[in-house]
């Protein structure tokens, strides 16, 4: 940021001080020497490119390019990603950092587990590994994997950083395990997954199953696996800050996807490091905090993932040890080969065809815009330009242009489509099932609902025959990834077909396609309503018969909860003008449930106990919380018309309210064909989405 370069400007001046330095180190590991080809990846070498790009181009703090080490086998120029070059790499950067200074650290890759060489260290009674490219096979001399980097030692090197006054940020974006089963094609290679069996690194079956009969339980349900790192990086007393974050749970895996959906050129990627720095492109001024949950949100909007993301340390510290900052919506053109340019592309939401104002200055408003201008090409982070009319202003001449003139994105939109995918042919499918998606066709020309064939590589639904699965006879409506996991059948929709017509089954499905894209569709607004300067203070808070006392949930992560868990809300309204608040619950079947409108006026304070957990269904929950500006003696904005039940029952909605309440109601599935709603109003301050992931589980 300048006010950096300015400080450093004058450190420099008044005592000769340096400067804090930003290092970093990026490992990618993709083609593996001694494994078999099918279990190569094609995403990690992308993502050190990205990252990089982003750090020595975009990056909120400087970035020299000789301060980042590049370690990544399919990128031009650089070492390969082996157990030794990793090692020297750390070796090389302690050489290097002083106090104050700042560390990145960067693992793409396939990750694995194998039998603890310390069991005390571990839980579960496993190591998490990271895998170079030269990793070997498993010896039953040593009890280890040879050439893996295990995460005890991943902690050690990390606190070595540490221990020289440097603040260390650590990304892993690769996992260790997991129980999904690919249920319905999603593309020629649309997606795989980081994980590698340790039977296909030559871990006996027989020593994975001593080390979980040594295991220790957890203690707590409501407690996560371990983080594959952090334990090993120890408390931090006398040393530099910590944050980790990792991809997934050491219970689950993470995938790589061509990424980003639907835009041209688009290339495999983690999806985890997209979305991070996807976030970091559209807001730098973030905590680390505030990253996680906004990349917890994109993971559920976009079915990017199954796996739930980790955070831990020193997480509301801002990223890269920057500072605040505003979500950026417009930027300097430049003279480009092949006319104006913006160094934007579609890590920052810009694609092809999109219509940006053109303003003399960055404090300029859109009434004083110059014209526009139309993204005629854009990749991951530059866009091509050109003069267009729009709504009746005539397009701008080129040479016209200032010097110091910016490009700003106009109103937010938000898709409210719903892309299906039809069931794989080469699965026998029954005949009233065949006649049924003949019907839902027809019946969805002129509506959001839009069908493409199996295996087209973007949908937000994917429907699928599963014959081994528990019902046989059913479609399946799985998430976008086409990943069915067995020990939540229960859990996942599906309508039965025998002794069913196609109309019928039709009806229920459609009914079920409605009911899923209205949760989806609220949850994808709150990315547009994610204003942070609403001065409310918001906290959920829990407690049990068992822990009567209320205690704040960590919400830097997924809390979990078991039945008879209490969910509060403590809501303060610190504006000096009323607001309006509305709370719901999204359940993991796709419910809407309706717990609290009313109006806090400036200085009150809201407690109140939301909803408790039972038995009745456990996934993954989401509780929404809506904050409305509000005009002295205007109506309360009341949602209640958002609720519905579970799948295959709807409900009807009420009056429609506010402007604000309008756009919420056309998150509803209508029959209108608009597929993005405008989210524009300059009426006043914005409204606020807030949206919390919770996990519900069994008790112990």
């Amino acid at each position: 940021m300048k006010s950096l370069f300015l400080a450093c400007a004058a450190a420099l001046a008044t005592a000769g001080s340096a400067c804090a330095e930003n290092y970093a180190l990026l490992v990618g590991a993709s083609t593996y020497d001694n494994l078999e080809e099918r279990f190569w990846l094609r995403g990690p070498a992308n993502d050190v490119d990205l990252v990089r790009t982003y750090l020595t181009q975009a990056s909120p703090v400087p970035f020299r390019p000789e301060n980042v080490l590049i370690l990544a086998d399919g990128v031009e120029g650089s070492a390969k990603p082996t157990l030794a070059a990793i090692r020297n790499g750390f070796a090389q950067i302690a050489g290097q950092v002083g106090e104050g200074d700042f560390v990145y650290l960067h693992f793409s890759g396939h990750g694995s587990q194998a039998p603890a060489l310390d069991p005390d260290s571990e839980i579960d009674g496993l190591d998490e590994l990271f895998l170079p490219v030269d990793i070997g096979p498993w010896s039953d001399t040593v009890g280890s994997v040879e050439n893996a980097l295990v995460d005890d030692e991943i902690g050690t090197l990390i606190g070595e950083l540490r221990t020289r006054g440097a603040t260390v940020w650590a990304v892993f974006d690769s996992c260790h395990s997991g129980t999904v089963t690919r249920a319905a094609p999603g593309g020629d290679d649309e997606l795989r997954l980081r994980k590698l069996d340790p039977s296909a690194l030559g871990v006996p079956d027989d020593a994975m199953a001593d080390a979980g009969s040594a295991s220790r339980a957890l203690p707590d349900p409501h407690q996560r696996p371990q983080s594959p790192a952090g334990d090993a990086v120890g408390d931090g007393a006398g040393q530099g800050g910590f944050v980790a974050f990792y991809a997934a749970q050491t219970n689950e895996t993470t995938p790589e996807k061509r990424l980003p959906r639907g835009k041209p050129g688009r290339r495999s990627q983690g999806v985890f490091t997209f979305t991070i720095f996807e976030t970091l492109a559209e807001n730098p001024g973030l905590t680390y905090r505030q990253l996680g949950q906004e990349i917890l949100r994109k993971y559920v909007v976009g079915n990017l993932a199954l796996s739930t993301p980790m955070f831990e340390g020193d997480l509301d510290a801002y990223v890269f040890s920057g500072e605040a900052g505003e979500k950026i919506v417009q930027w300097p053109v430049k003279d480009g080969e092949y006319g104006p340019t913006v160094s934007a592309g579609h890590l920052q939401g810009i694609a092809e065809g999109d219509v940006l104002a053109l303003l003399p200055t960055a404090a300029s408003s859109l009434e004083d815009a110059l014209g526009f201008v139309a993204v005629t090409y854009a990749d991951t982070f530059v866009a091509d330009l050109e003069p267009v009319e729009h709504n009746g202003t005539a397009a701008p001449e080129v040479s016209d242009l200032p010097r110091g003139a910016f490009a700003r994105k106009l109103a937010d939109t938000v898709d409210f489509s719903l892309t299906v995918a039809m069931p794989d042919e080469t699965q026998p499918m029954p005949a009233a099932l065949t006649d049924a998606l003949s019907v839902l066709q027809d019946a969805a020309t002129g509506t959001r609902i839009r069908f493409v064939p199996a295996g087209t590589g973007e949908a937000d639904i994917r429907l699928a025959v599963i014959p081994d699965s528990p019902r046989p006879d059913a479609v399946w409506m799985l998430p976008g990834s086409g990943y069915f996991e067995p020990e939540k059948a229960d859990q996942t929709p599906s309508v039965g077909t025998g002794g069913r017509d196609g109309d019928e089954i039709a009806a229920l499905m459609q009914d079920n396609l409605e009911t899923m894209s209205r949760a989806i569709n609220l949850l994808r607004m709150g990315g547009a309503y994610d204003n942070h300067d609403l001065g409310v203070e918001l906290r959920l808070r829990t407690k049990s018969r068992k822990q009567r006392q209320l205690t704040d949930l960590d919400m830097s992560s997924v809390p979990i909860l078991v039945p008879d868990d209490q969910v509060h809300v403590l809501l303060t309204n610190q504006e000096d003008f009323p607001v309006d608040a509305n709370v719901l619950h999204i359940g993991s079947d796709y419910s809407i449930s309706h717990f609290f409108h009313g109006r806090l006026q400036p200085g009150d304070t809201l407690k109140k106990g939301l909803f408790r957990i039972t038995d009745e269904a456990f996934g993954r929950d989401r509780v929404v919380i809506i904050l409305s500006p509000a005009e002295p003696q205007s109506a309360i904005e009341d949602l209640r018309f958002l609720a519905q039940d579970a799948v295959a029952v709807t409900r009807g909605n009420g009056d429609a309210g506010s402007g604000f309440a309008g756009a919420l109601r056309a998150a509803g599935f209508g029959t209108t064909t608009r597929g993005a709603v405008s989210l524009d109003d300059d009426t006043g301050p914005a409204p606020v989405i807030l949206q919390y992931d919770i996990d519900t589980v069994p008790g112990s």
